[in-house]
């Protein structure tokens, strides 16, 4: 008995030193973190906001006949602006392009009041498009100037849109909405209805609360927070999209695949067909996509959680249709996306991140060598959508004012476990727990984050819900805002 009471004691004691040795922190990284310095884009405009919502409300009560006449006004006013950008060259510093903005901004409630200008409403808007999209190939994008206005009218507007779209009578909308038919020879194919060709950039948004961080982080927020270029097999004609994923790496999947991995959105982008590139070759955009998709079925290329596009070794999302198309001479990004947030900068490099002058999938969309052709939302969660916004924008506010992602230090022994666990598959080409590149005290906080998102959003949709019980309608963003603020809880 008292030998059997020796072995057990050694073997807890085994298990216990064990288990110390892996509370052991993870030493610093010795990295250096390449900062942009730049100032995040603020809209500055509550007051507005609230003055829309107020107008919304009045507008829902008003005579049918009196707010026809004040649209058809209204109307008259955003043609006119709108005539002044065609046909003509302006800076992107000409105040037209405010007016264009603030004058949707005043007609959507009226219109989504009456809702029977939703049609002349969302064709406006894929008009005012199309013409900063032309204006911006004169722009200097990399300048703040450029980069604020065309900011302000294509992600301001969709935030009109959608505002409209999210009071439709049981939110029936249709999801797609075509924007231009850039021509391409490319084969094509057909994903939600919506025909891509070979080449074409498919920058969408996932469901998870890290999908949120990638669209939201970032001087400019968005609604984006994946890249995926599509391939077409000129013999075959059968689509695959090369994609990087966080659990494995850079990887080609089924058209199935790509859409059974639950996308809120997405949007199609091509390269322009008068490029100098495509006027030589219009074959590139398909070379482009065979190339990568070649490289990621002949070697494992990681997943990139640093964020640096100088190194093809590993690649993040953005970074492979960038690299595909570098190859055969055009650079995409020409305004490379800066974080500059000190609460965005802490927890992206919690998750690895180390460059912050770098790619972001929003930001592809401000690109002139880029023609946007259609744009999909799912209207089932739309409503979702914001609400992971709205939550995620509230907690980078914390971020910024220095709280951090505390973790249960006492687990980190069993992440660790699961880490090796993970690293074995990965071995074997399988996907672990804890993603390639990602380690134990990382995935940890991953975990941790991601729990605060869903106690805050819990709370945040209850609100929403009483909200519309209350007032009949759907809540619009900054009221969102406010009911996650209401409902955030220390980190």
């Amino acid at each position: 008995m008292k030998k059997n009471g020796k072995v057990i004691l050694t073997v807890i004691s085994a298990l216990l030193l064990v288990y110390l040795i892996l509370l052991i922190p993870d030493s610093p990284p010795g990295v250096k973190i390449h900062k942009a310095g730049e100032e995040p884009f603020i809209w500055n405009k509550d007051d507005l906001w609230k003055g829309l919502e107020k107008t919304f409300r009045e507008e829902r009560l008003a005579d049918p006949a009196l707010r026809e006449v004040q649209i058809i006004e209204l109307k008259n006013k955003a043609e006119t602006a709108l005539c002044k950008t065609e046909g003509e060259w302006l800076p992107p510093e000409d105040p037209v392009f405010d007016e264009l903005v603030y004058d949707f901004f005043k007609i959507a409630p009226v219109v989504a009041a009456g809702k029977q200008s939703n049609d002349w409403f969302i064709s406006y808007y894929t008009r005012v498009r199309n013409s900063i999209k032309l204006q911006s190939q004169r722009w200097d994008m990399n300048s703040r100037i450029a980069r604020n206005t065309i900011y302000r009218v294509l992600y301001g507007m969709r935030a009109a849109i959608e505002e409209l779209l999210l009071q439709s009578p049981g939110m029936t909308f249709d999801p797609e909405m075509f924007i231009k038919d850039e021509r391409s020879v490319t084969p094509s194919a057909k994903i939600f209805g919506i025909t891509v060709h070979s080449g074409d950039l498919l920058v969408s948004r996932g469901g998870a609360v890290v999908s949120a961080l990638i669209s939201r982080g970032n001087d400019y927020s968005g609604n984006f927070s994946h890249v995926a270029i599509i391939y077409v097999d000129e013999k075959t004609t059968i689509p695959y999209l090369v994609e990087a994923h966080i659990e494995r790496g850079v990887a080609v999947s089924s058209v199935a695949q790509y859409i059974a991995d639950k996308k809120l959105r997405f949007m199609v982008m091509r390269p322009r067909a008068d490029l100098p590139q495509l006027i030589k070759d219009p074959m590139v955009p398909q070379k482009a996509a065979k190339y990568i998709y070649h490289e990621a079925l002949t070697r494992h290329i990681p997943y990139d959680f640093t964020m640096n596009f100088h190194d093809p070794s590993a690649m993040f999302c953005s970074e492979v249709g960038s690299c595909a198309y570098q190859r055969y001479g055009i650079y995409l990004w020409q305004a490379i996306s800066t974080i500059s947030s000190p609460g965005v900068v802490m927890l992206l490099h919690n998750f690895g991140v180390e460059n912050f002058v770098t790619m972001m999938p929003s930001d592809l969309e401000y690109d002139p060598q880029l023609v946007v052709v259609a744009e999909w939302r799912d209207p089932q969660t739309l409503l979702r959508d914001h609400i992971y916004n709205a939550v995620m924008d509230v907690m980078l506010e914390s971020a910024d004012k220095g709280e951090a992602i505390r973790i249960n230090f006492w687990m980190l022994p069993i992440a660790r476990l699961v880490k090796g666990y993970s690293v074995i598959l990965n071995l074997f080409h399988r996907e672990g727990p804890i993603p390639e590149g990602m380690s134990a005290t990382q995935g940890l906080k991953n975990n941790a984050f991601t729990a605060i998102h869903s106690r805050i959003r819990s709370e945040t949709e209850e609100k929403v819900r009483l909200f519309i019980d209350q007032y009949g309608y759907i809540p619009p963003y900054w009221q969102l805002i406010a009911m996650a603020r209401e409902s955030q809880l220390k980190w």
